[in-house]
């Protein structure tokens, strides 16, 4: 799957997505991350992407030209158009349901917004959908776009060792997930409950789900009500 990013801050992604399993992703050609400088297709002697905002207020608006040269190159000699996502807090929240979802595309393109936002025809020329990682504001749209391929990425096949890996996670069935624990069985008193050491798996399977029920209805009411609806 083939992320692009647009964004004035390419050397983020250059560093955090080459960690860990995204990383490891890439080298092994499941997932590749492209981050795009908008400041490279800028026409402005000095770089310059943004400029003051049409009727005042504080702050600058990235501006249409650079954005909009940098998407037509990354698109000319492509036959399908790629979904577009502009991370902005005005958009639908990500959720594990829209990440499977957005794990069915072959390329994403993610636009990050940066200063007081983007001039709105941006938006209304290319960007097909608006996602927000949570109701709350960021300095720019890179870290809601790390979060987002991190999120989307271990759903792809064969980047994760298993299924299990990701299915048994907190919000992947609508449930938190159970209480995790590892050696030593005893440590300071404090011991791991026996179910999980009595080998029997439908007991323990059993509890797993107790557990995540229990949990999600006390830490997230919520999401405990809207399973209990599906059932």
């Amino acid at each position: 799957m083939k992320f692009e990013v647009l964004t004035l801050f390419p050397d983020i992604f250059n560093a955090v997505m080459r960690e860990s399993i995204v990383g490891r992703a890439q080298e092994n050609g499941i997932v590749e991350v492209n981050a795009v400088n908008i400041r490279d297709y800028s026409k402005d002697k000095h770089r310059k992407v943004d400029d003051y905002p049409f009727g005042g207020g504080t702050g600058m608006v990235m501006t249409c030209q650079p954005v909009i040269d940098a998407y037509e190159d990354l698109t000319k000699d492509l036959e399908t158009k790629p979904r577009v996502i502009y991370m902005s807090p005005q958009g639908r929240v990500l959720t594990q349901d829209m990440a499977k979802e957005l794990s069915e595309e072959k390329h994403l393109i993610l636009l990050c917004g940066h200063y007081e936002g983007i001039d709105e025809r941006i938006i209304e020329e290319i960007v097909d959908e608006e996602i927000s990682i949570g109701d709350y504001v960021l300095t720019g749209g890179e870290l809601p776009a790390m979060v987002l391929i991190d999120c989307v990425s271990r759903l792809l096949q064969g980047v994760l060792a298993s299924e299990d890996s990701y299915s048994e996670e907190s919000h992947f069935n609508g449930l938190l997930e159970y209480p995790q624990y590892t050696r030593p069985a005893d440590y300071k008193g404090n011991k791991v409950p026996e179910i999980l050491l009595s080998g029997h798996h439908a007991n323990i399977e059993k509890w797993k789900m107790e557990q995540s029920l229990e949990r999600t209805k006390l830490k997230r009411p919520d999401m405990y009500e809207a399973y209990q609806k599906k059932l």
